[in-house]
C-alpha cells in the first residue's frame, strides 16, 4: 500500500476527542465545557464487563491500525476515517428534542442520525428521529450553496421536492444515505443550562448499513476540518478555538477520571511553559496535519529528512481518535532500535499480540525520555505517554508501525492541554494533569 504521507493530503480538524461520551458542564455565550468519558469506561455503553483489560487494550490497538488505513483511502474523496471511534457523545436533536448518541468522529465532517421513514436501518436503543416531528427541521434544497460544497457525494432529489441527497462511504465499507437538511442540535441534559446550535447542517439517514455497534449509537457525530463539521459551524461563535485534555486511561485501575473539551478561550493557558507549532494547509479539510521533523530518544535524535518518503510538510496527523502513535515502518524501526538500546532490560512477548516492544516489569526512572520535534515546538513526552500497560505484568512501547498513515495519537497526548487556533493555524501543548 502506498504511504498516504506523500500520496494523499489531508487536513485533520479535530482530533482528537475523540474516543468517548460527551456530557454538559458548563455553558456561557461562545464559551463552554463538555466532559469526555472513554468508550472503554463503565459509563459507556460499549462497555463489556466480560473482556478483560488485555482484551479491551486489544481491541482499541485494533481499532488503530484500521482507522490509519481508512484514512489513507485511495477514494479519500469518497471515503472517510472508519466510523468505529474511540468516543461517543450525547445530544439532543429538533424540537422538541429527541436524545440521541453518535460516534464521535474526527475523520468525517457531517453529523447524521437515522431517520423515519427508514429504508434500511441498524437497530438503536433510542427512539429514531422522526423529522416530521419537529418544528426546526428544514431540508436543503439541491439548488443550494451547501448541497454542492461538500466533500462526498450529494444528488437532486426530484421525488422530494428537489432536497439535497447525500451519500457517505466509510473506510470500512459502512455507509449512509439521506437528506441533508439544517436543524437544532443542543449539548446537556435536563439538569444544566444547555447549548443551542440553530440552523445545523445534518444528514438524515433513511438507509444506513455496515459495521455500528448494534443497538449503541444512531449514528456520527462529525468534527473534521470541513464546512459541515460541528466544529466548522460553530465558527466563530467559538473564535476559531477550540482544546481537550485527555487524562491517562490506559492503566489498570478501578477510578477513570475524566477528561474535558473546551470550545471557544476557556482551556487555552498561554504561558512560557506552552509550545506552539502551525498547522499545515492540507485538502480536502478534514484532518489536521502537523509537520514532524523528528523524534529524540534522550539525548539521540532521529531526523525525518534521513528518512526518504516520511518527511515533509503535513507528514502526520493529530488525532484523538487513534490509540496509538503510528508511523512509517522505516522510522518505526530506527526508533524501536533508538528505545531497546535506552532501556537494557530483557524484552517479552506483548499479551495482546499486537505491539512490538515489551517488557515485563520497568520502573519510571528506566522509561527514557521521547521528544517529539515539530516545527517550532519540541514536546517533551512522559513515561505515560510513551509506555502503556497491557497486562497486570506487561508494559509496551505505546508506538507501532503502519502501512496507512503516520498518526500522533491519544496516549501521547494525555496530560497535555492541547489547543487548536484554527484562525492563526496554530497547535499548542502545555503539560497538565487533566485528570484534576
Amino acid at each position: 500500500m502506498a504511504n498516504c504521507v506523500t500520496n494523499y493530503s489531508f487536513f485533520t480538524v479535530f482530533v482528537i476527542l475523540l474516543s468517548s461520551i460527551f456530557q454538559f458542564t458548563k455553558a456561557m455565550n461562545n464559551v463552554f465545557s463538555i466532559d469526555l468519558i472513554h468508550r472503554d469506561s463503565p459509563n459507556s455503553p460499549f462497555y463489556d464487563p466480560s473482556l478483560s483489560f488485555t482484551e479491551r487494550m486489544n481491541n482499541s490497538f485494533h481499532r488503530s491500525f484500521n482507522r490509519s488505513i481508512s484514512l489513507c483511502s485511495p477514494s479519500s474523496s469518497v471515503v472517510v476515517a472508519s466510523n468505529n471511534g474511540e468516543y461517543l457523545m450525547r445530544y439532543s436533536i429538533g424540537t422538541p428534542p429527541v436524545h440521541t448518541l453518535g460516534v464521535a468522529d474526527t475523520g468525517s465532517d457531517l453529523t447524521w442520525t437515522q431517520c423515519l421513514p427508514c429504508k434500511n436501518c441498524f437497530k438503536q436503543q433510542s427512539r429514531i428521529f422522526n423529522p416530521k416531528k419537529s418544528s426546526t427541521y428544514k431540508p436543503l434544497h439541491c439548488s443550494s450553496e451547501m448541497c454542492h460544497a461538500a466533500n462526498f457525494p450529494t444528488s437532486c432529489n426530484r421525488m422530494k421536492k428537489k432536497t439535497c441527497r447525500y451519500h457517505v462511504r466509510y473506510g470500512d465499507n459502512s455507509y449512509s444515505i439521506g437528506d441533508l437538511a439544517t436543524e437544532t442540535i443542543r449539548f446537556g441534559s435536563s439538569k444544566n443550562k444547555r447549548v443551542k446550535l440553530k440552523k445545523t447542517v445534518i444528514g438524515c439517514g433513511h438507509n444506513n448499513a455496515g459495521t455500528f455497534s448494534g443497538d449503541k449509537e444512531s449514528g456520527i457525530v462529525g468534527l473534521g476540518g470541513g464546512k459541515f463539521s460541528l466544529i466548522s459551524q460553530m465558527g466563530s461563535s467559538i473564535g476559531g478555538k477550540f482544546s481537550y485534555c485527555l487524562a491517562p486511561f490506559y492503566q489498570q485501575k478501578t477510578y477513570i477520571p475524566k477528561s474535558k473539551i473546551h470550545f471557544g478561550t476557556d482551556g487555552f493557558a498561554p504561558g512560557d511553559k506552552v509550545v506552539t507549532t502551525p498547522l499545515a494547509r492540507k485538502f480536502p479539510a478534514t484532518y489536521y496535519f502537523l509537520t514532524l521533523e523528528g523524534v529524540s530518544v534522550g539525548k539521540e535524535r532521529l531526523d525525518f529528512q534521513n528518512v526518504s518518503f516520511s518527511y515533509g510538510e503535513g507528514n502526520i496527523i493529530i488525532d484523538s481518535g487513534t490509540v496509538l502513535t503510528l508511523f512509517s515502518p522505516e522510522i518505526y524501526v530506527k526508533l524501536e532500535s533508538m528505545v531497546k538500546s535506552a532501556i537494557k532490560l530483557p524484552t517479552v512477548a506483548d499479551p495482546t499480540g499486537s505491539l512490538n516492544l515489551c517488557y515485563k516489569s520497568i520502573s519510571i526512572d528506566k522509561i527514557p525520555i521521547i521528544t517529539m520535534h515539530f516545527i517550532g515546538a519540541d514536546l517533551r513526552l512522559g513515561p505515560w505517554n510513551t509506555f502503556v500497560a497491557t497486562s497486570d505484568s506487561s508494559m509496551c512501547f505505546a508506538f507501532a508501525a503502519s502501512y496507512g498513515g503516520q498518526i500522533f495519537g491519544n496516549i501521547a497526548q494525555m496530560n497535555f492541554l492541547v489547543g487548536y487556533d484554527l484562525k492563526n493555524k496554530r497547535v499548542s501543548f502545555k503539560a497538565t494533569d487533566c485528570s484534576k
